[in-house]
């Protein structure tokens, strides 16, 4: 057997050892999908909505393997305050002493790693989030399902808010707040609805 036959057949050979893995992509619809807030203070808590600004997940055949998403951040709501409350308290949340919309107006989330649960559509996710520029990894669970032909995929997030340097009325940075301390952890629920 010649070289050149030789080098041929181990070509041939390790190209037939891998499968084509095709990556379906399926591009989030920011009408549809919806992301809810909840943020708690020793005296109580407040809740709100944030719009998704782009997203897509990745499926290989029915599984979920990958994904993002990024979150316009300027268009923070609070829902349970009416009036000046309200607009105060939004104003706060965009201002630097939060998350400052001016200079960070987006936060981005990306997949790094997938684990399939036991049950059929739910996940471990593992991934990559950025808020005010700096990047932390979080891990949560989603479910994902199909729905009339689309990708429905659920979650809920807890986000430490001292790891990306949003400091205000954290026990984390400052002592003596008393009555006055916001917790550190908020929740981020998010319904992001996909398709093709």
């Amino acid at each position: 057997m010649s070289i050149k036959t030789l080098l041929l057949a181990v070509v041939v050979l390790s190209a037939s050892a891998f499968t084509a893995v095709t990556v379906e992509n399926y591009k989030a619809s920011v009408e549809k999908s919806t992301i809810t807030w909840k943020g708690y203070k020793v005296t109580g808590q407040h809740a709100g909505t944030v719009n998704l600004k782009s997203g897509d997940l990745e499926f290989n055949g029915d599984q979920l393997a990958g994904g993002s998403f990024a979150i316009d951040m300027t268009s923070i709501t609070v829902t349970d305050l009416k009036g000046e409350y309200k607009g105060k308290l939004e104003g706060h949340l965009k201002s630097p002493d939060f998350f400052g919309v001016d200079k960070h107006p987006t936060a981005t989330f990306v997949i790094t790693r997938v684990i399939p649960k036991g049950t059929p559509g739910d996940y471990k996710v593992i991934g990559n989030m950025t808020i005010k520029n700096i990047t932390k990894e979080i891990k949560f669970f989603a479910n994902v399902k199909n729905v009339n032909g689309q990708k429905v995929a659920k979650a809920d997030l807890v986000i430490d808010r001292s790891d990306y340097d949003v400091r205000y009325g954290s026990g984390s940075f400052f002592d003596n707040l008393g009555d006055k301390t916001i917790y550190d952890e908020f929740d981020i629920s998010i319904e992001m609805v996909a398709g093709k």
